[in-house]
């Protein structure tokens, strides 16, 4: 039997996924499940979401080709522009299907969690678009190193809520939006920011932000007249940008796939997120999946100075692409994230998010072959994290 790495009908990637929920969210859950496919793959849902994927969030972004990191690292490289989407990352391609599944849902008021705060102001921004209320679950602790962001989604419109337990960061808000969706099911839609949550989140999420893969084939098939690369590079927290960028080569055994995670001060230090390395089976926000946890079942709490990889757990598609090894997981510390960003914005003028700058890292850790054709996915830009950037490097 051929391994497939796509979603089965219950909602699992092998042994991961399905969906968890406690029973006052199950007719969202279930409701959403039996629609979300038919809903957009009807012909007015996609006319409506390729329109403002082109005229809104500004797709297709580049393919560009980096010279400099090419000479230095003797490969053909190039990186996907998600940076230059509207609000300056990945997670618009998302946000724009899932407010359109919604509003076909008759919802009007819309939560969501976020950590570095990238999938918050994307949501504040289809939701100042579409005319719906918008509240933002984020940690504290999220809230103070990504203050750019949280003036940006009030600016939106939306308002922000402090998770102010646990570890105050990504978990804690996801914890605190579902609590919120526990008690709002009749008029709320809970937008989640990664291919995390119970199913058919996981699967939505990939669906929606597949577009990245499809136009690298077709912009490969242009610049370099064939397909599919030779690796993709991706960072992974939850992994919605992986997940996209990953997407239309699963099933291309000879596509190498590279997912970095987050390894903080190192992966034993005891301060890290590097779940692949120390995550065993469990279940978090409706998933079952590799999960950062104490020998009693404990959620560790996870530490990375880039607050969207500051997750204990990914997503349950890439708990599948480690276990089959079909992806290879690489943990990057934050020195080895922070010199990659400051490298890429002095030899290629592209200031990366501190979550993107993990993938860049790889570069220093594999050797490649001049004829090999590398992506790295861009995943976004680091306006938001220039007082991390500033103060670390004392600029």
């Amino acid at each position: 039997m051929k391994t497939t790495y796509n979603v089965n009908e219950k909602g699992f990637y092998g042994e991961f996924g399905g969906a968890f929920v406690p029973e006052m969210l199950y007719p969202n859950v279930e409701a959403l499940r039996q629609q979300y496919l038919t809903l957009s793959n009807e012909p007015s849902f996609q006319d409506e979401f390729k329109a403002l994927l082109r005229d809104y969030v500004g797709r297709p972004t580049p393919l560009y080709y980096a010279k400099h990191l090419s000479e230095q690292f003797g490969a053909k490289i190039y990186l996907k522009r998600e940076d230059l989407c509207h609000t300056g990352a990945h997670k618009i391609n998302n946000t724009i299907g899932q407010i359109l599944l919604a509003k076909r849902l008759g919802k009007t008021r819309i939560i969501a969690e976020t950590g570095a705060g990238q999938h918050g102001v994307a949501t504040a921004t289809v939701c100042a678009l579409m005319g719906l209320q918008c509240i933002v679950y984020m940690g504290a602790v999220d809230i103070q190193r990504q203050a750019p962001n949280v003036a940006r989604m009030k600016m939106l419109g939306a308002e922000v809520r402090a998770a102010i337990s646990g570890s105050k960061t990504l978990k804690d808000a996801t914890n605190e939006a579902i609590r919120d969706w526990i008690s709002n099911p009749e008029d709320t839609f809970y937008i989640i920011g990664s291919v995390v949550g119970p199913h058919p989140y996981p699967d939505m999420v990939a669906r929606f932000q597949s577009v990245i893969s499809a136009e690298i084939q077709q912009q490969l098939l242009e610049k370099e007249n064939r397909q599919n690369p030779d690796y993709v590079i991706a960072c992974v927290g939850g992994g919605s940008n992986a997940a996209g960028a990953f997407y239309h080569f699963l099933e291309e055994e000879k596509v190498k796939l590279i997912a970095v995670e987050a390894a903080g001060k190192g992966i034993y230090s005891g301060e890290s997120a590097a779940t692949s390395a120390l995550g065993k089976m469990g279940i978090i926000h409706g998933s079952k999946t590799l999960l950062m946890q104490t020998q009693d079942g404990q959620i560790t709490e996870p530490y990375s100075i880039s607050a969207g990889l500051d997750y204990p757990g990914i997503g349950p598609l890439h708990a599948h692409l480690f276990q089959t090894r079909r992806a290879e997981f690489i943990a990057v510390t934050d020195k080895e994230a922070m010199q990659a960003g400051i490298a890429l914005a002095q030899t290629e003028g592209i200031i990366p998010a501190i979550e993107t700058a993990h993938a860049f890292a790889v570069l220093e850790q594999k050797k490649f072959r001049p004829e090999d054709i590398v992506v790295i996915n861009l995943s976004g830009r680091g306006d938001k994290d220039l007082n991390t950037y500033t103060n670390y490097f004392d600029l």
